[in-house]
């Protein structure tokens, strides 16, 4: 909006009209101008300096990183380690076997999977049955069929 503001006494009473809003184009300009220049000197700036590193190595003492042992459950009720079969009073120590470890296979993680139509308290006799056995990383596996 302008404001009409009366001239001097000898100018027979004129009035100037005054613009205060601001011109934003130059602003735009400048700014568009500014992005492109920085646009251009940022791949400039950067300096690539040639680095010889050694090869990585696993530190001393590095742990080996194993395959978890699979415990299945089937709906009859047999249970499987990997792809042979086993029972609840061998389970412990084929799952010792399986890890390799012999004394230390109790910190090796174990994973039950069971069919859907297995009754829970089953399942549950295995992983208790596990954790009474000293295995205290047991998980579940839940795989989706499709």
């Amino acid at each position: 909006m302008g404001a009409r503001v009366s001239g001097p006494a000898g100018q027979g009473g004129a009035t100037v009209d005054q613009n205060a809003d601001i011109n934003v184009t130059p602003f735009v300009d400048i700014m568009l101008v500014l992005l492109i220049i920085f646009m251009v000197a940022a791949p400039i700036a950067t300096v690539s300096l040639r680095l010889d590193l050694p090869p990585a190595r696993p530190p001393v003492g590095a742990v080996e990183h194993r395959d978890p042992v699979y415990v299945s459950v089937q709906e009859d009720g047999k249970l499987y380690l990997a792809d042979r079969e086993t029972s609840m009073d061998r389970l412990a120590a084929d799952v010792c076997a399986a890890t390799g470890k012999g004394a230390g296979c109790h910190d090796e993680r174990v994973f039950i999977r069971a069919q859907p139509e297995v009754r829970y308290d089953r399942f549950m006799a295995v992983m208790n049955g596990l954790k009474a056995s000293g295995f205290d990383k047991v998980g579940l596996l839940n795989e989706d069929i499709e």
